[in-house]
């Protein structure tokens, strides 16, 4: 089974999560940011990894330490579960639509982790949340989960709308990169033999 468990702990942050990378989208999610919540929650059942998230956070600072950790253990948990990436398909790509909004997400499963971010807001929350955390999630997943990752919201007036397409987005290029290839299940994704 591709699964994993992430502790981490620092005079910021407690946070434990786990996850099953074959599993059927399940979600289980506390980090104490209401929509942070909302956007894990559709990125499992999207993504159909089961995905469960424990955090408590310095909040009455603000929610930058527990939204970054929560991306950096999610993406420690993914790289962990991939193990070797034997028969993963590496790549995908994929446009979503929400609404009047569309994001495009293309991933490349490396092991050589980027971030390029394009997704500008109108406005500094959504919800409680705010909105450049949502570039400092990603980066924190990508670099953990050693993901090269490219986000790109084309268009999108309502600022929850381009938010969730990203996260949809990167729920489904994910679900696809990280499916094992049954005409490949043996082999890694790589004329170098390793990612």
């Amino acid at each position: 089974m591709r699964s994993a468990e992430i502790t981490r702990k620092t005079g910021e942050t407690n946070i434990a999560v786990s996850v099953n990378l074959d599993g059927k989208g399940k979600s289980a999610i506390e980090t104490g940011i209401g929509f942070l919540d909302h956007m894990l929650e559709l990125l499992a059942r999207h993504s159909l990894i089961d995905i469960t998230v424990k955090a408590k956070g310095d909040l009455h600072v603000d929610f930058h330490h527990t939204a970054e950790d929560v991306g950096i253990a999610l993406g420690q948990a993914v790289k962990q579960a991939l193990g070797d990436k034997k028969g993963i398909r590496r790549y995908a790509s994929l446009d979503m639509p929400m609404d009047e909004a569309l994001t495009r997400v293309a991933l490349d499963v490396s092991g050589r982790p980027f971030l390029v971010f394009k997704v500008e807001f109108s406005r500094d929350k959504v919800g409680e949340m705010d909105t450049e955390l949502f570039q400092e999630w990603f980066q924190a997943f990508a670099m953990n989960a050693g993901v090269t990752l490219h986000v790109e919201n084309f268009y999108g007036d309502n600022n929850h709308h381009i938010a969730e397409s990203a996260f949809k987005a990167l729920a489904r290029a994910l679900r696809h990169a990280l499916e094992i290839d049954p005409r490949a299940a043996d082999t890694i994704p790589s004329t170098k033999g390793t990612l």
